[in-house]
């Protein structure tokens, strides 16, 4: 049977317990806070870095990961005895990480050739964030740990990327208007007349579909949304930001509309909290896979 392993980033927001029992290594995001660098996962829980998000005087910055920290990853993996290495990157078009990994192989390629001759490194753009890619990775490990080839392994990952849509729905423009996404006359008008926007971001674009009016519409909005693009029997999930009420209304919702509660609830990390804030909630969708 071959030996294979899942690498992703923090962004796809696996929980730390969630990849060490399937054996999926997370690498860190780095970020600057005031001034101050963390590693996502390491320095800060979710909820701790919401306290410091909504306590920032700046937007905090995300970082690429350093190609020395997969080159770093791509030799252990080989010297303890992985054949097939499939490497997941957050989007390609947000992030330089996946531009990272390319330099990486190549290092590793040219530095390590021993190495290199005993381990094929299967890079893929996930062009999607949090669970949107998440999902995949773990549907992968599950599969690699049952015995699956990596045809099978490879086959489901990509299935899913080609699927994922993820509705998002912020339930304050402050940070939309912090990071420049709306300028501050429209969040102020925004605010005002109590403007929720719920934003479809697929394919590592991202754009507004809808805005509601007042806090008690975007759940039934998210809801609408997310039972038109699931396809039949197919997975999703429910994430939250700070907010357990929004998420936990979401999930009894679709869980009446659908028929079957979601594969999990889990937390969005700093990417994407940086952009919308963390009063949001959002569904991760399987939908129909898009032909290329």
């Amino acid at each position: 049977m071959q030996k294979i392993r899942l690498l992703t980033d923090t962004t796809s927001d696996i929980p730390a317990e969630i990849a060490q029992e399937l054996g999926i290594e997370l690498q860190s995001i780095p970020l600057a806070i005031n001034g101050k660098g963390y590693l996502e996962g390491k320095d800060f829980t979710n909820q701790e870095f919401y306290e410091l998000l909504m306590q920032s005087k700046e937007i905090p910055a995300t970082s690429r990961i350093n190609a020395i920290n997969f080159l770093d990853s791509y030799c252990r993996a080989a010297r303890e005895g992985v054949q097939e290495l499939v490497h997941v990157t957050i989007c390609g078009s947000g992030s330089g990480t996946y531009e990272s990994a390319q330099t990486a192989i190549q290092m590793f390629k040219s530095q390590q050739p021993e190495l290199s001759g005993k381990m094929n490194i299967h890079l893929i753009d996930s062009r999607s964030y949090s669970f949107g890619y998440g999902h995949a990775v773990i549907e992968g490990a599950l599969l690699a740990n049952g015995g699956a080839s990596i045809r099978e392994v490879l086959d489901a990952v990509n299935l899913w990327l080609d699927s994922t849509e993820i509705f998002l729905a912020c339930y304050s423009l402050d940070f939309a208007k912090k990071s420049g996404r709306i300028n501050s006359t429209a969040a102020f008008v925004g605010e005002l007349l109590g403007l929720r926007p719920v934003i479809h971001m697929v394919e590592g674009g991202n754009r507004v579909l809808e805005k509601v009016r007042g806090d008690k519409n975007v759940v039934p909005a998210v809801c609408r949304l997310t039972k038109a693009a699931l396809t039949e029997n197919g997975k999703y999930y429910v994430m939250k930001g700070m907010l357990d009420e929004p998420a936990e209304e979401l999930s009894a919702l679709l869980t009446k509309e659908i028929g079957y509660p979601p594969a999990g609830i889990y937390n969005l990390g700093a990417s994407v909290s940086i952009n919308a804030g963390p009063r949001v909630v959002a569904t991760v969708v399987q939908g129909k896979r898009r032909v290329k």
